[in-house]
């Protein structure tokens, strides 16, 4: 059984070459895998599924193809595409999951997330996030006319740009301590999540001096980035020019 695992793609119309990867990368590296995870932000905004854009039609097609070929899909949110819903992930054939989800394998489970609930430093954007991850909110918002939501978005990218600028770069990555906490108490010995766009393979020690692992996957530019995990449970950072994909 071969799992693949993919994150931070940030597709947007004026991305055109991410699109294009992305439609490569399912058509040759994923065809035939028997998993695909995506963790988050496979959209670099998802204002719902009542998205009439020309991004999502082909992106949701490109899906439908992979799982019609065999493959099974599963979809998280990202701090990014967090409306994604049921109705984009039933057209394209893919599973709605959340984190943290535990990924079985033969050498022991795999807990899985985007990433950006690691980010406990970052104290302005965790209130942002558990704001708009309220279900209150988000039924107002979803409610509010498609153009009304596009430059709502606008805004916020401007302003989360403008933000992001002015502040320390150890502030955006993962808390550390949290990151252990999290695999002590749920168990888990290996982690592997997306979202700070630092792709990197961690060693770490739990307090029980235990070994344990963080896989970060990369987003998507000049280079694409995705685990794969075999048969046997080994799991491997994989890093690919998009010209050769």
């Amino acid at each position: 059984m071969t799992t693949l695992l993919i994150s931070d793609l940030h597709l947007e119309s004026g991305r055109p070459d991410a699109t294009m990867a992305m439609h490569r990368f399912l058509r040759g590296t994923a065809d035939g895998c028997d998993r695909l995870f995506i963790l988050g932000d496979l959209f670099d905004a998802w204002l719902g599924d009542d998205d009439d854009s020309l991004l999502a039609a082909e992106v949701g097609e490109s899906l439908r193809t992979l799982v019609r070929n065999g493959s099974r899909l599963y979809i998280m949110h990202g701090n990014r595409d967090f409306l994604l819903g049921e109705d984009f992930c039933r057209q394209c054939g893919a599973e709605l999951i959340y984190e943290p989800y535990s990924l079985p394998t033969v050498a022991g489970s795999v807990l899985l997330l985007h990433g950006d609930i690691l980010c406990t430093d970052d104290e302005d954007y965790m209130a942002f996030r558990r704001t708009v991850r309220e279900p209150g909110w988000q039924k107002k918002f979803l409610a509010r006319p498609l153009s009304e939501r596009r430059e709502f978005a606008r805004r916020a990218r401007a302003e989360s740009k403008a933000a992001t600028a002015g502040k320390p770069d150890e502030i955006m990555d993962v808390n550390n301590d949290e990151v252990r906490r999290v695999l002590e108490e749920s168990g888990h010995r290996v982690m592997i999540h997306g979202h700070t766009h630092r792709p990197a393979d961690h060693g770490l020690f739990l307090k029980d001096g235990e070994s344990a692992r963080r896989i970060v996957l990369g987003d998507w530019g000049e280079r694409i980035w995705y685990a794969a995990i075999d048969g046997r449970g080994d799991i491997r950072l994989i890093s690919q020019s998009v010209s050769r994909i």
